[in-house]
């Protein structure tokens, strides 16, 4: 284990001088915030980190106590991890709806599967919600909290939103913003692992001064960890968590890919398996089931760069990530889902190394 600790450690050290070196690239050059393209300029997280919570004075401070009995959840979007959540709480015996009016052929099918029940519309699905599940894709977050947020305002009770989307917790602050402002309550949260088709292979890592509320899902069917009250600490977690997890993967599909550009991934992988077994079945493991979620990993890993930014730390590294997955998501690959048969490793990889550009 130890050796394989190590081994990680070197190739991120590595990885990190490839990227930091390249001042070049002006969307990451070192300077006090590091704005992402096309995402939010960080905001100031020292109010998140002590609990006080600055940024969030719209949140209601009766929410600290508040406990509301849930009958109805929605899930916003019933997708790949949403519709696995859906089906687990359905399953406990809660009413699971989704508003599908929009959504493709592949999500519907995947609703009805999980014993989601349809209700067309984003009105209908606030009005009829008691609380209100975000997991989407990173990009998406903060404009499907501005959709819900309108639909907020028309009803004559709270919803209560919880975001479960892998963002900065900068981020996260803004969609609370938006969800607070328009009446609703809102909760951060993180989901670590798989989607939870297995008893305690899923977590949900929680905060917020509603939490309490969030929590009686684990009645039905989930494992929930409260992280206390301060809006951004959930995120924040799976940021941490991420960098580690998605980050290593887009490390070992670069250099296993780079091996096979060389001609010398058949040595490599005897040297991998013979010094660092643990960390290469690791891989093994990890990589084929990678491209069919590339696209969504893009926007995670320029989060987590956000997130790192904010605190003074280099994003490069991440940002190096996310280069990574938007070059898969340019490939053949590209066209695969979670549904679909998961290539080999080492067809995944001569793939990959037959679109590098000469």
């Amino acid at each position: 284990m130890t050796d394989s600790f190590h081994a990680a450690h070197a190739m991120l050290r590595l990885w990190a001088t490839r990227y930091v070196c390249n001042v070049t690239d002006k969307r990451y050059a070192p300077q006090n915030s590091y704005p992402m393209p096309g995402t939010l300029h960080p905001l100031p997280i020292s109010g998140m980190m002590t609990g006080k919570n600055p940024e969030n004075q719209s949140i209601d401070p009766k929410e600290s106590t508040m406990t509301h009995t849930l009958q109805t959840v929605a899930i916003l979007s019933p997708g790949d991890m949403g519709h696995v959540v859906g089906q687990v709480l359905a399953s406990h015996g809660l009413r699971v709806i989704a508003a599908l009016a929009d959504r493709s052929t592949r999500t519907r099918q995947l609703a009805q599967q999980a014993g989601i029940q349809d209700v067309g519309t984003l009105d209908a699905l606030v009005a009829e919600a008691d609380m209100l599940l975000s997991i989407l894709v990173p990009d998406q977050a903060v404009a499907a909290a501005q959709a819900v947020a309108q639909a907020i305002k028309t009803q004559p009770r709270a919803l209560f939103y919880v975001d479960c989307n892998a963002i900065a917790p900068q981020t996260t602050q803004v969609v609370g913003q938006i969800i607070t402002a328009a009446g609703g309550h809102f909760i951060d949260a993180s989901i670590i692992g798989p989607p939870p088709r297995k008893p305690g292979s899923t977590r949900f890592y929680a905060s917020g001064q509603a939490v309490a509320t969030f929590a009686q899902l684990g009645e039905f069917g989930l494992e929930i960890h409260d992280l206390g009250s301060a809006i951004g600490q959930a995120s924040a977690f799976k940021m941490c968590y991420a960098a580690l997890t998605k980050g290593l993967t887009a490390l070992g599909t670069e250099l296993l890919v780079a091996a096979e550009a060389f001609g010398i991934s058949g040595a490599l992988a005897q040297e991998l398996e013979s010094s660092q077994s643990m960390l290469y079945k690791q891989l093994q493991q990890a990589l084929p089931g990678m491209p069919a979620k590339a696209h969504r990993w893009i926007g995670e890993m320029e989060e987590i760069a956000r997130t790192f930014a904010a605190l003074g730390l280099t994003p490069q590294m991440l940002a190096g990530a996310a280069d990574l997955y938007r070059f898969v998501n340019t490939t053949p690959l590209a066209h695969l889902t979670p549904e679909d048969p998961k290539p080999t490793i080492q067809a995944m990889i001569e793939t990959l190394a037959s679109q590098l550009k000469d």
